[in-house]
């Protein structure tokens, strides 16, 4: 969670189709009262890789802006007696590489996979509430 260290979690995945070359992954909460909040986005992941370990920092990938105004990974913070959030972890199989940079925000991220054919993507949601 935000309150405790902000470590990212583990993410494995598997089934990578053979064209992709970039990976993109993203956490999100469609519950935040003020709209959907981005917990995570990040960019150029190499599609050889098979995850993420918790708290892991590649220099190579590229870490884009969370609603806290940071650049990479900010936990779970709902507001406190909320019923529990989702957070919903995308992973974005991509045909060509998004250019995104580190610091990329939500708009970039969202314009990149419009323009970008998307090949696959897999979804996972959790849920926390405090």
């Amino acid at each position: 969670s935000h309150q405790s260290g902000d470590a990212s979690p583990e993410v494995r995945w598997s089934g990578v189709p053979a064209a992709c070359l970039e990976l993109v992954l993203t956490c999100e909460d469609p519950d935040a009262p003020g709209g959907t909040f981005v917990h995570w986005a990040l960019a150029g992941i190499p599609p050889e890789r098979d995850g993420l370990g918790a708290g892991e920092e590649r220099p190579r990938i590229a870490k884009g802006r969370n609603g806290f105004g940071e650049n990479g990974y900010g936990g779970p913070q709902p507001p406190a007696g909320d019923p529990p959030h989702r957070y919903v972890f995308t992973l974005y199989a991509l045909r060509r590489p998004s250019g995104l940079t580190s610091g990329f925000s939500a708009d970039d991220l969202r314009a990149a996979l419009k323009d970008n054919t998307v090949l696959a993507t897999s979804t996972l949601i959790g849920t926390y509430a405090r």
